[in-house]
Parts: structure tokens; C-alpha cells; sequence
């Protein structure tokens, strides 16, 4: 495919909803997903990993343990032109060098933790003595200045991700060229509080405020291993974050308090979503022309405010 991701959007394999922009604060759970994500994996076609740009400090290190996980046969480093950013990747560099979880040649085993799943690896080259992981280093250095200049990605990426949530909120429109329809004027599915666990992964919120966060949110629709048992109306509330299979993608545009019912918009199919077992909702915020941009609402626009204190 070309063009941008949002221009050409596919349902993938395996999906698990991380919840934030960036891994740095949860590497544990971010290599977690990668080891559960790599496992579906079956090898009957080329597999091309697409690392983050994070290669300063842990991220470099948190490479070098992505590395040792997936044992590629090829690796594509793309240098900076006028900043030495890291060293070449050689299979002798990553053999020696100490990863954020992983050990170097001297003491191969990983670290103990105590976390699921990454505690029990072992590093690709095993004891000491192991050779070092056989893959090839396609090294690219450019000859134009500013190249992967950062502080611009940044502010493009957010623009992208916007794009990405739009272009996938756009499978509700009708497929007949006419009038975008807002958000709010389409039919959305009634999800008993009951029915599915809810969790919020960047931050701690207390059970009182939980529909106040989840309001208006953007949430992964996902699927975990245990059945839902709720002696009560609900809400139910996970206490740890699931590494699980996500589904797709929702907006919850309403809690009724009353019916104890979620209001969610998907566009995702009904034969999946009777999977779906698990909300979770991350740091990714719907984007603010929806909000903003609600057709035929007179008056106050429902969660947008001008009048903000910004010394709170």
C-alpha cells in the first residue's frame, strides 16, 4: 500500500489495545504485548517490523531486548546526518551489550521479575559463551541535513493518529455519497454495565469518578480469557491491566446511571463484538473536531467548555 495509514486501514491478525503514545512509562507491559503479539506469528509469509524512533537512553536499550525476542534475520538502521545517534546495530554489539530487562554476554539469563511472562525468557545467545545472534545489519546513512529531525514527528504523528481515528469512525457513515452524519445523530449499542470489565490503563482513577473518565472516551474493545461473573448490576473493574486481543475501537457517547447501560459507537461487526468482554481505555483522547464540530447542537456544546481555569 501508499499513502498514509489512515487511506488504507485493515483489520490486522493480532491486535492488543496498549492505551498510550508512548511505552516509556510501562516497558514491562510493552514487551509483554510484543511477546503475545509475536506469538500468533506463524512464519508462512515475511514478517517486517516497524521499531519505534525511540533510541535514546532506555529506548535504546528497550531495542536491544526487542531484538533478542524476535531473532530477525535482517535489520535496517537509518542513521541521523549530522547527529551520531547510535552505534552501528552489529550482531556482536547487540551479543555484548546489556539490554533494559536482558543481560549481555557476561551473565546471559534475564533478569528475575516478577512480572508474567518476561521473567522465564532467555536471552537468544544463551549462557556466555553462545555465539553471537546471526542476522544482517543493512546500515542507511543520509546525505541531506535534518533528516529524522524529531520535534516535528511529534506533532505530525498526533496529527496522524487523529486522521487514523477519524478515517476509522468514517466506516459508520453510509456508504452512499451524501452528508457526513455526526456522531451523536447515530444509534448506538446499549452494553450492560454487567456485561463487561472496564479498565483505565495510564492512570489510576478511583471507582466513584470511573464513569466520569470513561464518558465521552475512547476505549478498546476487547476480548479477556475469564467469563465476566458480576454478582451485582455492575460496573465490573479489573484491578490489573490485560495483555488480551482487542477487537477494535469504540466511543462511549453515554452512561446511564439509571439502566446501568454504556452507550458505545463501533463500527466494529455484531458477530465480533458478542466477543467483546472487556473496555479499555487509555491516554488516547477522541479528537477535538468531533467535540467540537457537533452539527445542529444549539447553545452549550456537550464536553467542550471555553471557560477553563487553567491554574487547576
Amino acid at each position: 500500500f501508499s499513502g498514509p495509514p489512515f487511506t488504507h486501514q485493515q483489520m490486522p491478525r493480532k491486535m492488543v489495545y496498549y492505551g498510550q503514545t508512548s511505552c516509556e512509562q510501562d516497558t514491562e507491559r510493552y514487551l509483554d504485548v510484543v511477546k503475545y503479539v509475536f506469538s500468533s506469528y506463524k512464519k508462512e509469509v515475511p514478517l517486517v517490523i516497524n521499531t519505534m524512533g525511540w533510541v535514546k537512553g532506555e529506548g535504546l536499550l528497550l531495542l536491544i531486548d526487542i531484538i533478542r525476542l524476535l531473532s530477525p534475520s535482517h535489520i535496517v538502521q537509518m542513521d541521523v546526518y549530522d547527529w551520531k545517534a547510535m552505534a552501528p546495530l552489529t550482531p556482536e554489539y547487540v551479543h555484548l551489550t546489556p539490554g533494559l530487562y536482558t543481560k549481555g554476554k557476561q551473565q546471559a539469563k534475564c533478569k528475575q521479575m516478577g512480572m508474567s511472562g518476561i521473567g522465564s525468557w532467555k536471552s537468544s545467545e544463551g549462557e556466555g559463551d553462545a555465539s553471537a545472534p546471526e542476522y544482517k545489519l543493512l546500515y542507511v546513512h543520509p546525505e541531506f541535513p535534518r533528516a529524522g529531525v524529531a520535534g516535528e514527528a511529534r506533532v505530525h504523528s498526533g496529527i496522524l493518529r487523529d486522521m487514523s481515528i477519524l478515517g476509522y469512525l468514517g466506516q459508520l457513515q453510509s456508504p452512499d455519497i451524501g452528508a457526513v452524519l455526526p456522531l451523536h445523530s447515530l444509534v448506538p449499542y446499549q452494553v450492560p454495565f454487567n456485561a463487561v470489565a472496564l479498565r483505565v490503563i495510564h492512570t489510576d482513577v478511583a471507582p466513584t469518578n470511573i464513569m466520569y473518565a470513561v464518558n465521552a472516551s475512547w476505549v478498546g474493545l476487547c476480548r479477556i480469557p475469564d467469563e465476566i461473573r458480576c454478582q451485582t448490576d455492575g460496573p465490573v473493574l479489573l484491578t490489573q491491566t490485560p495483555v488480551c486481543d482487542c477487537l477494535g475501537f469504540g466511543i462511549v457517547r453515554g452512561v446511564e446511571m439509571e439502566k446501568k447501560l454504556y452507550h458505545i459507537l463501533t463500527p466494529v461487526p455484531p458477530e465480533n463484538l458478542r466477543l467483546v468482554n472487556c473496555l479499555l481505555l487509555g491516554n488516547i483522547a477522541v479528537p477535538n473536531c468531533v467535540l467540537v464540530g457537533q452539527q445542529g447542537v444549539e447553545g452549550e456544546i456537550p464536553y467542550v467548555t471555553s471557560d477553563y481555569n487553567y491554574s487547576i
